[in-house]
């Protein structure tokens, strides 16, 4: 493939226009919006209107007057739509750990009589230390047992109380299958959590299709929510009347400013919302996720299989002599929206490639991370990334000092 064959793709892009709608640094190529999304420009917009006005003139009456109580409904909604749930069954708030806790300490006291956890050593260490807390929370009356990925559903015994996975593998970017998974775990009286980090707002979801019981999902990597937005959580409708998490807080309440001494869950979702939302980040999240109008879920990922497979292409022909390989599968159609590459040198390269404009990220022991969000990634910017990432290793500039400090965050 030459540079032109790439310009002629974005000429045809389905997705071009949307790429206006974000706030692109110029002289960068930004390949980890898996980490963190780029900014909106409508949440520039959103925010400065909330300092201002809302809070600046309106402060308090603004819970009522500008709908933040209702937004984390309001935008679990929006997020429904891109992960196959109905409304009412999405809430936004807190953090991915501290929803997993919710949504696993509710399906653990599901199936009191059973006391496994199963997941698997993909799954992202957060989600692994959340379950091993609530192991020691209660005394170990429930234990994590850990599996290869591959040996998920052989493992799914009557014994599991929960399946608890991350459907994108946040490395390999490995896609477990959430029909038959779900299926089996429901053959056997088990209940499922999934993990969606890597996965919403990158690959087409359908939780009710897959009859999922519970999932939960950041909002800062590919839904452009902003550093620390808030997570979401999903449970299913059938679910609703009985699941109750072990942390609750008033905004869970059915009745929240009768201020009652005693907890009482409210009717469906809402009751695993625990306390106050950060407004400043809610209002930016729900600006963000006007960008989604319109996209068609299997129209991006289509994009996002061919940026995958052209990237790795493109560096299988010039790199492969100078030690980088693909990690993960090579079958892009079962994959997420991003690209491991093994190299010996991986954190040097990947701080070479940011000096040079190159946005990706490094994951130990040796790992670059190269994620591909269709609604702003140019096919221009996957070949000129497999170019510079040719130039850092033909000419051995990784090899500098500065390169090889390893700064707090990789």
């Amino acid at each position: 493939m030459k540079r032109k064959d790439a310009l002629a793709l974005d000429r045809v892009d389905p997705f071009a226009k949307k790429r206006k709608l974000f706030k692109l640094p110029k002289g960068k190529i930004y390949l980890d919006g898996n980490s963190l999304g780029v900014l909106p420009k409508a949440s520039i917009v959103r925010v400065k209107h909330l300092v201002e006005v809302e809070w600046g003139q309106d402060l308090i009456t603004s819970w009522n007057k500008h709908g933040w109580w209702n937004l984390p409904q309001v935008i679990g909604d929006k997020i429904a739509k891109l992960v196959g749930a109905p409304p009412n069954s999405v809430a936004v708030a807190d953090t991915i750990s501290v929803n997993l806790f919710k949504v696993l300490s509710a399906a653990v006291a599901l199936r009191p009589q059973r006391s496994v956890v199963l997941s698997d050593s993909g799954n992202f260490p957060s989600d692994l230390y959340v379950a091993q807390g609530l192991s020691q929370f209660m005394d170990g009356k429930v234990e994590l047992k850990i599996v290869e990925p591959k040996q998920i559903i052989n493992a799914i015994s009557d014994e599991v109380a929960v399946v608890m996975l991350t459907e994108t593998d946040y490395r390999s970017a490995y896609r477990h299958d959430m029909q038959a998974i779900t299926a089996k775990a429901h053959c056997v009286g088990a209940l499922i959590i999934w993990d969606l980090a890597h996965s919403a707002g990158a690959v087409p979801i359908d939780l009710m299709a897959c009859d999922a019981d519970f999932a939960v999902g950041c909002t800062y990597k590919y839904l452009n929510g902003g550093p620390g937005a808030q997570a979401f959580l999903f449970v299913n409708p059938r679910l609703q009347p009985s699941a109750v998490p072990a942390l609750v807080g008033w905004w869970g309440h059915v009745k929240p400013f009768a201020f009652s001494t005693d907890f009482e869950p409210a009717d469906g979702v809402r009751r695993f919302q625990s306390g106050t939302q950060g407004m400043i980040n809610m209002v930016a999240l729900d600006a963000a996720m006007d960008a989604w109008k319109g996209v068609s879920m299997e129209r991006l990922y289509s994009k996002a299989v061919k940026q995958c497979a052209m990237f790795t292409e493109l560096v299988e022909q010039q790199c492969g002599e100078f030690g980088v390989t693909l990690y993960g599968n090579r079958d892009f159609h079962q994959r997420g929206s991003h690209v491991c590459l093994q190299h010996e040198q991986a954190y040097a390269v990947i701080q070479a490639l940011i000096s040079r404009g190159v946005v990706g990220d490094f994951r130990t022991p040796n790992l670059m991370r190269f994620g591909f969000t269709p609604l702003y990634t140019s096919y221009v910017d996957v070949f000129d990334a497999a170019q510079h990432l040719y130039e850092v290793l033909s000419k051995r500039l990784w090899n500098r000092k500065k390169f090889s400090n390893k700064q707090s965050v990789t």
